[in-house]
């Protein structure tokens, strides 16, 4: 079976044809959406500062230092932790190494603070009075 078609038939099945098969293609895709950045964390500070003691260092100038309190009244905070290695407040070695607590409550800071302020009169190689109270409040 043959089938003859004129010009014009043949164009219009083209035609036709052509209408078909651009409603009969796919859709562009939508693009998939890009992924949220991931959320890092940023480490949690570790609890204590460590410090090695130099020359001419005091509690009080280790203190005061940026990277530790940036405050010279709070050498208290250092002077409690290291209660083990320091029997006078105002005697440390170079080369001693000492902890600072960083995560510390507000009611200590004001402790240390106070006993910083108050502590009275002090004496190179006695241990004050003043200096053992304040040990023994605030463990």
């Amino acid at each position: 079976m043959q089938m003859k078609f004129s010009i014009r038939e043949l164009l219009v099945l083209l035609m036709a044809g052509g209408l078909v098969v651009g409603c009969a293609s796919t859709p562009e895709a939508e693009p998939a959406p890009e992924p949220e950045p991931e959320e890092r964390a940023e480490p949690a500070p570790a609890p204590e500062g460590n410090y090695t003691v130099r020359r001419g260092d005091s509690l009080w100038r280790i203190s005061e230092r940026g990277e530790v309190y940036g405050n010279a009244y709070k050498w208290p905070l250092i002077f409690r932790a290291n209660s083990d290695k320091i029997e006078d407040a105002d005697l440390i070695f170079p080369g001693q190494e000492l902890s600072y607590p960083r995560d510390v409550s507000q009611s200590a800071e004001d402790a240390a603070i106070e006993h910083a302020r108050t502590r009275g009169a002090w004496q190179l190689g006695r241990v004050e009075e003043s200096d053992q109270r304040y040990l023994r409040r605030n463990r």
